[in-house]
């Protein structure tokens, strides 16, 4: 009988242009609508420790101007054709798609060519750009609560690579920025040599790959080698901590663990603790701490799959009365279980099912398998591990997930932060 998974097999040609630009093309004729991803390797790790914030701000730039393609008119292009489009920056990559009705898959991929060949930018774009990104940050960091949580972990966690700096940028970093560093910044990384395309849906395969080579093999190969980043980061030998007095009605914990990159064999059984420890409400860690013992509103746990080493997170909102350094005693008591305890077969295969479905249904829409053939080529290189990953998987044993516990979760690998009110009282160590 088939799994889920081999049910959800995507099909796809790829091959790569002259110019270096590889390309993705996927077929599905279930809906008359068409999903065009351009991916580039570069993130928010890629930039100058003192120009944080540029690879953000170049996803806000893409769509100030073109050679062809005035300054606002990308987003009308698209929405006058039935469309709807949009961007996201990571540490590792920068991604921009388009979902439209069939028939018009040409003018995504003018569209992306037109900014790919170049970019029409002024010292107005800049500064207009910069401010909307600095609003931003206002909004996601320095005004929202526990908002800042994300990037003191970051801070403490990594103190060589560059994933120490938050992807939005710092404030100072961003005022800096010029139209100078800009054309650089272009010039180094929004390259063809330096991306994946890839179109999927409603497409006739032949008819698909003659409009990409039309519009996108005029555009010339990067002229000198990309830049990346060699940074190995230290193991960490000894615990990070932190209290943030915050403008927060309730208390709340973070605590990170360094952990291997996505793809490496102990990030799978990484996943499924996640899952085991917060998914649904028959999760370890809500059961114990939200049902039980009623000192948390809720709680968390998750594995960020990163193209270098990343983090193994944990977090909890305390219930009114309750303490961060309670919230901090009862995670480490369950973890504490798991390090000394085999995890009941019955329960690896609940998180594995939950894992394969979640995987399942994430590929059911064209937009969603455009993006994930983008990831799996920019960041593992090869776009093949969408079919592949779930087999690593299914074939975790309670035995892996024990051994990742013990040799990840430890006190001298993490970092805790507890955010307690401005008017409270520090918890006690």
């Amino acid at each position: 009988m088939e799994t889920q998974a081999q049910l959800g097999m995507v099909d796809f040609v790829e091959y790569t242009l002259e110019n270096g630009l590889r390309v993705i093309l996927h077929e599905d004729h279930s809906t008359p609508i068409v999903a065009v991803d351009v991916a580039y390797r570069v993130g928010s790790k890629n930039e100058d420790s003192e120009k944080t914030g540029f690879a953000h701000l170049f996803e806000h730039l893409m769509f100030d101007g073109s050679p062809n393609v005035q300054r606002g008119e990308f987003d009308r292009y698209i929405t006058r054709a039935g469309g709807w489009d949009n961007a996201y920056t990571t540490w590792d990559i920068t991604n921009y798609y388009e979902v439209l009705p069939a028939n018009q898959v040409e003018l995504a991929l003018w569209l992306e060519a037109d900014r790919m060949s170049g970019l029409n930018i002024s010292d107005v774009s800049v500064r207009t750009q910069r401010d909307v990104v600095k609003e931003e940050r206002r909004w996601r960091v320095d005004n929202r609560p526990y908002g800042t949580a994300e990037e003191k972990i970051f801070a403490h966690a990594y103190k060589d690579h560059p994933y120490r700096w938050p992807v939005i940028g710092y404030m100072e970093h961003l005022d800096r920025a010029t139209l100078g560093d800009v054309k650089v910044f272009f010039q180094t990384f929004y390259i063809p040599n330096n991306a994946t395309l890839v179109v999927a849906g409603d497409i006739d395969l032949r008819e698909v790959r003659e409009l990409v080579e039309k519009h996108f093999c005029p555009i010339a190969r990067g002229e000198s080698s990309i830049p990346r980043v060699k940074v190995a980061e230290q193991p960490q030998l000894g615990e990070e901590r932190e209290i943030v007095p915050d403008s927060v009605q309730l208390p709340a914990l973070f605590v990170a663990y360094r952990i291997p990159e996505e793809g490496h064999p102990d990030f799978y059984p990484l996943v499924l603790l996640s899952n085991l420890l917060s998914a649904g409400e028959s999760s370890r860690l809500y059961q114990s701490l939200v049902y039980e013992k009623e000192i948390a509103e809720d709680v968390e746990a998750s594995a960020v799959g990163m193209e270098d080493p990343g983090l193994f997170l944990i977090t909890a909102t305390a219930m009114d009365g309750s303490g961060a350094d309670v919230l901090e005693e009862e995670v480490e008591k369950e973890i504490d279980i798991l390090r000394s305890q085999a995890v009941y077969a019955q329960e690896l295969e609940k998180v594995k099912n939950q894992i394969e479905s979640s995987m399942t249904f994430g590929k059911q829409r064209v937009d969603q398998k455009a993006d994930l053939l983008a990831h799996y080529a920019t960041l593992r290189g090869d776009p093949h591990q969408l079919n592949r990953e779930i087999e690593h998987y299914l074939k975790v044993t309670p035995d892996d997930i024990n051994k990742v516990v013990n040799q990840y979760l430890s006190k001298t690998n993490r970092t805790v932060l507890h955010y307690i009110p401005k008017n409270g009282s520090a918890s006690p160590r």
